[in-house]
């Protein structure tokens, strides 16, 4: 019985190469040319004895050792959501001889990739590390399946099929990749180079840091008379941004976020561009929470600066679901009301595709603010703005550029609109939107807003 089950192990992982085949035709032309010259039968009857020897023997030291190849992959604990994220599997030649492989890895079903493989030769005892590059575009979990391959000696008539057990599963979270950027860039000097804006401080906040000498730029208003009697020099109070704030970051999870712009969904940008600013809150000593909502009021977590509070923010961002439902801003005012207890700096990622669905909304934006200070962010359609700008083809293409440069219009009138209305407003692409949300927080930080 185990030998029976032995043979069929083999018979499974055999597989007859494409150098297998054309010897084959070159008997089975040889065989056919026989019957015109019979001279030929001999011929081809020998090669035909001699490509079954010869296949046997090249099966045979194929299968001579029972584990040909050991493989581990290398994976990161997290994948990052919308980023390139590098996977590498390392395969060692455990066979007696040179062989050259073809490797397929089974990935996960969500990257929808069937044809993905790897080719390389191993010498004796050799091992190589085949690294590529994957792009997750939903969140949850992934599962990489066993790496298989196809070995065949240098003989190549027959080819055994190896499967490996490197089966792992990897969680996609919202991009840690550009929490870890913008981190950066935001305390980086050089910040400005890479689409961090360096705002001019128009004022400066209560808390007072030190006394340092004067340098041309510094405010005049901020000179520390007493100190410059003192060092017969000018010298100067040296303030920094106030520490312990509020900012919370509200997600809208309705049906208008469920657009998709290069793989991702608008709610995927907006929780990825949570993550970052509350990062960054953090990292500036102020304290960030996070509010979710749709038809009913989702994740809730409480502005705070402890230790946790980012991997909280980043577990309930990671299991944000979207609801394809309409947005209810009522609901959400109420919900503010009893998350939170004090004056806040508050990011609302929503979207308005009409006029009509923003003024639905006003009253209780306006609300908000007068409470709290507001940035309602909201997205442009870039494939829109570039269908408008395309070349005119036809009567056709001129009724549907001037709808889509109508609705171009309207979303920059609803900003102007909320702007008017005293409310701090974002218009961003999908790709820029955590450098302008950044850039936003800033501002409002260096101009004591917040």
């Amino acid at each position: 019985m185990r030998f029976k089950e032995k043979i069929l192990g083999v018979l499974k992982g055999l597989q007859l190469s494409r150098r297998f085949f054309i010897a084959g035709g070159i008997v089975v032309a040889l065989t056919a040319l026989s019957f015109t010259i019979p001279i030929l039968l001999p011929l081809s009857q020998g090669l035909l004895a001699m490509l079954l020897l010869v296949a046997i023997a090249d099966s045979l030291l194929l299968f001579s050792k029972a584990n040909g190849f050991k493989a581990r992959r290398h994976t990161l604990k997290l994948l990052s959501l919308g980023d390139a994220n590098t996977i590498s599997i390392t395969i060692e030649n455990k066979l007696p001889f040179r062989v050259n492989t073809v490797v397929f890895d089974e990935l996960p079903i969500q990257l929808q990739t069937r044809d993905f493989q790897m080719s390389h030769s191993f010498e004796v005892g050799k091992s190589h590390t085949f690294s590529f590059e994957i792009t997750p575009l939903t969140r949850g979990e992934y599962h990489f399946g066993r790496t298989n391959i196809l070995a065949t000696s240098r003989i190549g008539l027959v080819a055994r099929r190896f499967k490996i057990k490197t089966n792992t599963s990897i969680p996609a979270f919202p991009s840690i990749v550009q929490m870890k950027k913008y981190e950066l860039l935001a305390f980086a000097k050089t910040s400005t180079l890479e689409g961090i804006k360096k705002v001019r401080r128009l004022g400066h906040s209560y808390e007072f840091e030190h006394i340092k000498p004067y340098v041309q730029g510094d405010d005049i208003r901020s000179i520390n008379w007493k100190a410059t009697s003192r060092r017969n020099t000018l010298m100067v109070n040296q303030y920094e941004d106030e520490r312990s704030q509020q900012m919370y970051a509200i997600i809208d999870k309705s049906r208008v976020m469920h657009m998709p712009f290069n793989g991702l969904t608008l709610l995927d940008y907006a929780i990825n561009s949570s993550l970052v600013i509350a990062n960054i809150a953090l990292k500036k000593h102020d304290r960030a929470g996070l509010i979710s909502f749709s038809n009913s009021v989702g994740s809730t977590i409480k502005a705070d600066k402890g230790a946790n509070q980012l991997k909280k923010i980043l577990h309930a961002l990671y299991n944000e679901k979207s609801i394809v439902r309409e947005a209810n801003y009522d609901l959400l005012y109420r919900a503010s009301k009893n998350i939170i207890s004090s004056r806040s700096l508050i990011f609302l990622f929503t979207n308005f595709e009409s006029t009509f669905a923003m003024e639905r909304a006003l009253p209780v934006l306006r609300k908000i603010n007068h409470h709290h200070l507001l940035v309602v962010i909201i997205f442009e359609n870039s494939e829109l703005i570039d269908y408008s700008q395309k070349k005119v083809q036809s009567l056709s293409d001129i009724y549907t550029q001037t709808t889509a440069e109508k609705l171009v219009i309207e979303k920059k009138q609803i900003t102007q609109r909320l702007r008017k209305e005293g409310i701090q407003t974002i218009l961003s692409k999908p790709e820029d939107l955590s450098i302008n949300t950044v850039n936003k927080y800033l501002e409002l930080k260096s101009k004591g807003l917040t």
